[in-house]
């Protein structure tokens, strides 16, 4: 089971070894169309890739950064953002640790047209090794979500950025922003080339060599200073209109639906080597069996009764919450009625009052014209 991303890896051993098991090189439509037109469906293809990747981990700040990039540049259009990613690599293994944005265009009616800043990538390489001289250029990221045309022209053009003396080509990172998506946002792949002989006549035989993209097992690392400012990150993170209780029970739903998904990618690598259409990879049947294994026994009658009696607590405790907050919501609607009543009662005084003063005032200002006017005439 992996538990949903929190800054720790996202995917077990088992999984990781099930996706290398049963992932073959795999080559998106819009890789296809750096085949050269003249290859025939029949072709025979030969895989030359030395230096092989084994995984790809990406690290929660590469994640942030690509989330930040994708929303100043491209949220609510077509476009999508591309940035190149820095770490180390270790025997095949790809730790990228940071990233930066490169500004990056593409024509959407000419796939073959784009742009990226030469002279930019090159200042922002030239301030990291400044700051970090340990990281490296070990591949780029795009926000996808798919494959396009333009992925290939960008790793050839990315490869002159890559130290001579490293072996591990750079790796190609889609990372997923949209929010709807539960399982792992990253998809890496690497590039592979192909070699297609064809037999045009009797004793002719071309061989055309052309790249394509290959899946390569992806997971979310983070060291121990990593994990803690998450954690920060993730507490000061309030959505005042959900509660508490709704965040736990999609959190808990999110786990759920995790789980299913690789129990039924489990269930299908079984069906698939009992058919016999893969091998058998006993280090995967045996973490399966580990699995298994630490599965609990809740047939005890113990267990079983013990889980009843604390069902039924919670539901008591459920039921006097909602209970008490109904009573505590009448008795403010009571004090909010009454304090409504005695406002409007001192309104109205206080209006009656007013216009008593007003009705004295105007009086006062009566008398006071009479007595002007009879003065006078005693004068006359």
């Amino acid at each position: 089971f992996c538990p949903p991303w929190h800054g720790r890896p996202l995917q077990c051993n088992t999984h990781r070894k099930i996706e290398e098991a049963t992932m073959a090189p795999k080559v998106d439509d819009a890789t296809m169309a750096s085949v050269p037109s003249g290859s025939p469906a029949g072709a025979s293809s030969t895989v030359v890739s030395p230096n092989d990747v084994v995984d790809v981990t990406v690290h929660p700040l590469v994640l942030l950064s690509a989330a930040d990039h994708y929303h100043r540049v491209a949220r609510g259009t077509r476009k999508r953002a591309v940035g190149v990613l820095l770490g180390t690599v270790s025997r095949g293994r790809v730790d990228a640790t940071n990233s930066f944005a490169v500004p990056f265009e593409e024509d959407s009616k000419n796939p073959a047209v784009f742009y990226l800043d030469h002279n930019y990538l090159e200042n922002m390489l030239h301030m990291f090794r400044k700051i970090n001289a340990k990281e490296r250029v070990v591949g780029f990221y795009s926000t996808g979500p798919q494959i396009r045309p333009n992925d290939l022209r960008i790793h050839a053009l990315l490869k002159r950025f890559v130290p001579p003396e490293t072996p591990t080509p750079p790796v190609f990172v889609i990372v997923d922003v949209r929010p709807g998506r539960e399982s792992i946002p990253t998809t890496a792949y690497r590039v592979v080339e192909e070699v297609d002989s064809t037999g045009g006549g009797s004793n002719t035989k071309t061989t055309e060599l052309h790249s394509t993209f290959a899946h390569v097992p992806s997971l979310i690392g983070a060291e121990e200073p990593e994990e803690i400012g998450v954690e920060h990150l993730l507490r000061d993170i309030n959505d005042p209109t959900v509660s508490t209780v709704t965040s736990l029970i999609k959190a808990k739903m999110s786990g759920l639906s995790s789980l299913t998904e690789k129990l039924v990618e489990m269930k299908d690598y079984l069906e698939a080597v009992a058919e016999g259409r893969m091998e058998v990879n006993q280090d995967v049947v045996a973490n399966m069996q580990t699995i298994l294994n630490l599965l609990p026994n809740l047939n005890v009658d113990e267990l079983v009764k013990s889980m009843l009696i604390k069902t039924n607590d919670m539901h008591m405790v459920i039921y006097l919450s909602a209970l008490i907050r109904s009573v505590i919501a009448l008795h403010d609607l009571v004090n909010n009625k009454i304090k409504y009543s005695l406002d409007e009662d001192e309104a109205e005084a206080s209006s009656k009052k007013a216009k008593a003063d007003k009705g004295e005032e105007e009086k006062k200002t009566e008398e006071g014209d009479v007595e002007k006017s009879g003065g006078g005439r005693e004068k006359k």
